[in-house]
C-alpha cells in the first residue's frame, strides 16, 4: 500500500532536484556573462571579511568587424611558380607569415584565413579595431624576410657629453612639470581630470590613469613603499619615482591576490631545447642526468648542485635561485608543477621547452593586490639615445641567397634534420660566416623573430650546404622548412578587396542590434504570458534560461559575434518559443480529449517531441552546410543559430517539463485551475 506513495515521493524529489540544478545552472551562466558586477561584490566581501574568494575572469564577448569596427582585406596569391602539390603548403606558409606580422602590428583577435576559389588561392585578413589601415596593408603585403645573424661582439659606446646634457635638461623639466601637476591636485583639482589632461601614459590616461589591481610581486619597489603606508582613497603627497619617470599615485581597494612562491631550480638543457646555446646532452641523457640530480638533492645541498650542474646561465653564482614569483611568470609546465607542490618539497624532473628541471619549492605565501591609478611624467635615460644593443648582428646572408630547405634524416642515426642549399652568392657568404664562427651559434630570423634554437657551427662550410641538427620531430622540422622556404621563395600576393568599418558605426550597429533583440524578446514573453497564462510563465522562465546558457556558451567557446551572428541568435530565440508553442498546443488537445492534467502534460511533451526534433534537425543540417560552404559572415549566422537550436531543445524539453511537473501537483492539491489558451482544466 505504501509503495506507490514512496515512488511518488521519490519522483517529486527528483523533480525538485532537477529544478534546483536548472536554477544553479542559470546562476552560473549569469555569473559567466556578467562577471564584473559579481567581482565587485566578491571584492567587497573579501575586503570586509578577509576571506579571499577568487574573482571571475572578465573577458568580453568577441565582436566581429561589423560591430567592433576594423578592416576586412582579401588578397589573391600568385602560385604560378609552384607545382600543384606545393601550392597548398606555400599558401599555408604565407598565411602564417601574415599572421605573425599582424600580431606584431598589435591587432587583437585578428583572423587570417586561406581559401580556394576555383583555381585561385586567396587570403582573408580581418583586423578588428584597426586604426591605420594603410600601414597594416603595407605591413602585410611585404616580402617575408629571412636573415642569418651572428653574435654581436661590437662593444656598446658611451653617451657623448652633449647627449648627457640633453638628458639632464629634459629630466629637470620633467620633474618641474610633475611637481606642478601634484600642486594642482593639492589645490583641489580632480585626480582623474588631471590624469586625462596631462598624464603621459597613453595606455591609461583615457581611463583616468587607472592601472588596475597590481600584485605585490609585479609592483615597482617605489610603488610598494608608498602603498604599504597609504589608505584607500589616498593620493601620494610627494612624487613617486621609477626608472621610467615621475608618478602621482592614487590607491583604490586592496584585496587578496594569488599566492607567491619562492623557489630554486636546476636546469639540464639538451640539444634542440630552446635557449640551449652550449648543449652537452641529448634529450635522453639530459633526462637521465636530471633524475640522478633529483635523487641526490636535499634542501641543504640544492644550491651547490645547481652551481655544479645547472646549464642555466648564471646558475654558478645564483645557485639556481628564482626568487619569489606568482602565476603567469613561468612557462606553464613549470608553473603547474611548482604551484601544486608543497612548501619545502623537491620535485622533478619537470620537462619544459628549455629542458629538464629539478625544482626546490622553498615557501609559498599569500599576497595582496593593490588597485592603483597614476599620473605619469616620463623621463629620459641613456637607452632613449642608445637603445640596448642587439645580441645579434646581420651577416648579409638572407633568404635571397637560399635556394631551398628540405627535411632530411641522418643516414647513421636516422635523426630528423633540416638541409639548406644556398646559391653561388650565398655559398661565398656562408663560407666566410662559418669560418669566423666555428664553435659559435648562427641565428636564423624569420620576419625579425628567432626561428628556433640557434645551431652551433661545428666546422667551416664551403660547399653552400648546411644541416641544422636538433631534437626535431617530423612536424617541427616540416614547420621550420616551410618557414625557410617561404622566406626564400615568397608567394606574391595582391590586395583585391578592402572594406573598412568605423568604430563608431560598429558601436551603433551593436547598440541597435541589442535594442532590437531585447524588444523582440520582451514582446514574445508578453505574448506567451497573455495567451498561455501559467504555461506561458513557465516558457518565459525557460526562455531566460535558454538565453543565459546560449550567451555563456558563446563566451566559453569564443564565438565571434557579428550582425549576422546576432540575427541567428535572435532567430533561435523564436525557434525556442516555437517549441513551447508546439508543446502547449498538444497539451490543449490532450485536455480537450478529457485526460487529467498530469497525463495531459506527459502526453503533450511526448507527442510534440517528434515535430520539434524533425524541425530542428532539418535546420541543423542547413546550418552545417552553411558552416561548411559559407563565408565568414554566413558562418557566424549558422554557428549562433545551431548553438541556439541545440540549447533550445534542452530548455524546451527539459526545463519546461520539469517546471510543469513541479506545478501540476500544486494546482491539483489546492484546487487551482490552469488556464491554457482560454480553456479551463480541472
Amino acid at each position: 500500500m505504501n509503495k506507490p506513495n514512496h515512488t511518488q515521493s521519490q519522483l517529486r524529489s527528483k523533480i525538485r532536484w532537477g529544478v534546483f540544478s536548472l536554477i544553479a545552472l542559470l546562476i552560473i551562466a549569469i555569473f559567466f556573462i556578467l562577471p564584473r558586477p559579481v567581482n565587485q561584490v566578491i571584492n567587497k566581501v573579501n575586503s570586509a571579511t578577509g576571506i579571499g574568494f577568487p574573482t571571475l575572469p572578465t573577458e568580453d564577448f568577441r565582436l566581429g568587424l561589423d560591430l567592433k569596427g576594423g578592416a576586412h582585406l582579401v588578397y589573391q596569391a600568385d602560385t604560378t611558380q609552384f607545382s600543384e602539390a606545393e601550392k597548398g603548403e606555400a599558401i599555408e606558409g604565407v598565411r602564417e607569415v601574415i599572421e605573425r606580422r599582424v600580431n606584431g602590428f598589435g591587432v587583437g583577435e585578428a583572423n587570417v584565413q586561406s581559401t580556394k576559389v576555383g583555381v585561385d588561392y586567396r587570403l582573408i585578413v580581418e583586423l578588428p579595431g584597426i586604426q591605420d589601415v594603410n600601414a597594416a596593408i603595407k605591413m602585410i603585403g611585404g616580402t617575408p624576410i629571412l636573415e642569418f645573424k651572428e653574435e654581436n661582439d661590437i662593444p656598446p659606446r658611451d653617451l657623448t657629453p652633449e647627449e648627457q646634457k640633453s638628458i639632464d635638461e629634459y629630466n629637470k623639466d620633467a620633474e618641474q612639470r610633475a611637481k606642478e601637476l601634484l600642486k594642482k591636485i593639492k589645490d583641489g583639482a580632480s585626480f582623474e581630470e588631471v590624469a586625462r589632461e596631462s598624464s603621459e601614459d597613453t595606455g591609461t590616461k583615457e581611463k583616468d590613469g587607472y592601472l588596475g589591481f597590481i600584485p605585490e610581486s609585479a609592483m615597482l619597489p617605489s610603488f610598494q613603499t608608498w602603498v604599504e603606508k597609504a589608505e584607500p582613497g589616498d593620493v601620494s603627497k610627494t612624487l613617486v619615482t621609477s626608472t621610467q619617470g615621475y608618478h602621482i599615485l592614487k590607491l583604490g581597494e586592496t584585496r587578496e591576490g594569488e599566492p607567491q612562491v619562492t623557489a630554486s631550480h636546476i636546469l639540464i638543457c639538451y640539444l634542440g631545447a630552446q635557449r640551449c646555446d652550449n648543449a652537452q646532452y641529448t634529450k635522453q641523457e639530459a633526462e637521465a642526468k636530471a633524475k640522478e640530480i633529483f635523487e641526490q638533492a636535499t634542501a641543504k645541498n640544492f644550491a651547490d648542485l645547481a652551481k655544479e650542474f645547472s646549464t642555466e646561465p648564471g646558475a654558478d653564482t645564483s645557485g639556481g635561485d628564482l626568487g619569489t614569483f606568482g602565476r603567469g611568470r613561468m612557462t606553464p609546465a613549470f608553473e603547474e608543477a611548482v604551484f601544486n607542490a608543497e612548501a619545502g618539497q623537491i620535485i622533478g624532473p619537470v620537462e619544459t621547452e628549455f629542458g629538464y628541471h629539478v625544482i626546490y619549492k622553498k615557501d609559498e605565501q599569500p599576497s595582496k593586490e593593490y588597485e592603483l591609478s597614476h599620473i605619469f611624467v616620463r623621463t629620459q635615460s641613456a637607452t632613449d639615445i642608445l637603445p640596448p644593443q642587439d645580441p645579434w648582428k646581420t651577416t648579409g646572408l638572407t633568404g635571397k641567397q637560399l635556394d631551398k630547405a628540405e627535411v632530411v634524416t641522418d643516414p647513421q642515426t636516422g635523426a630528423i634534420q633540416i638541409a639548406l642549399q644556398f646559391d653561388s652568392e650565398g655559398k661565398e657568404l656562408f663560407r666566410d660566416i662559418t669560418t669566423r664562427n666555428v664553435g659559435k651559434p648562427i641565428a636564423i630570423f624569420l620576419d625579425g623573430e628567432l626561428s628556433g634554437a640557434p645551431p652551433v657551427v661545428q666546422t667551416p662550410i664551403t660547399d653552400g650546404q648546411a644541416v641544422i641538427t636538433g631534437n626535431f620531430t617530423l612536424m617541427e622540422a616540416r614547420q621550420r622548412v616551410r618557414d625557410l622556404n617561404t622566406g626564400a621563395l615568397p608567394v606574391p600576393i595582391e590586395l583585391v578587396s578592402q572594406q573598412t568599418i568605423g568604430a563608431s558605426l560598429g558601436a551603433e550597429s551593436l547598440q541597435k542590434s541589442l535594442y532590437a533583440g531585447i524588444v523582440g524578446v520582451i514582446i514574445v514573453m508578453i505574448y506567451m504570458l497573455l495567451y498561455y497564462r501559467l504555461p506561458g510563465l513557465i516558457s518565459v522562465v525557460a526562455l531566460i534560461i535558454y538565453i543565459s546558457l546560449s550567451l555563456a556558451l558563446f563566451k566559453l567557446i569564443g564565438v565571434t559575434l557579428t550582425l549576422a551572428g546576432i540575427a541567428g541568435f535572435i532567430l533561435s530565440i523564436g525557434m525556442a518559443v516555437d517549441a513551447n508553442v508546439l508543446i502547449f498546443e498538444r497539451l490543449k488537445e490532450e485536455l480537450t480529449s478529457g485526460k487529467s492534467l498530469k497525463l495531459a502534460v506527459e502526453e503533450g511533451f511526448i507527442r510534440a517531441w517528434s515535430s520539434i526534433r524533425d524541425g530542428n534537425i532539418s535546420t541543423l543540417i542547413t546550418c552545417l552546410m552553411l558552416i561548411w560552404l559559407g563565408t565568414s559572415f554566413v558562418k557566424a549566422f549558422a554557428i549562433t543559430l545551431s548553438i541556439g537550436i541545440l540549447v533550445s531543445m534542452f530548455t524546451a524539453i527539459t526545463a519546461s517539463r520539469l517546471f510543469l511537473r513541479l506545478v501540476v501537483p500544486w494546482i491539483k492539491d489546492r484546487g487551482g485551475v490552469l488556464f491554457l489558451g482560454g480553456r479551463k482544466a480541472e
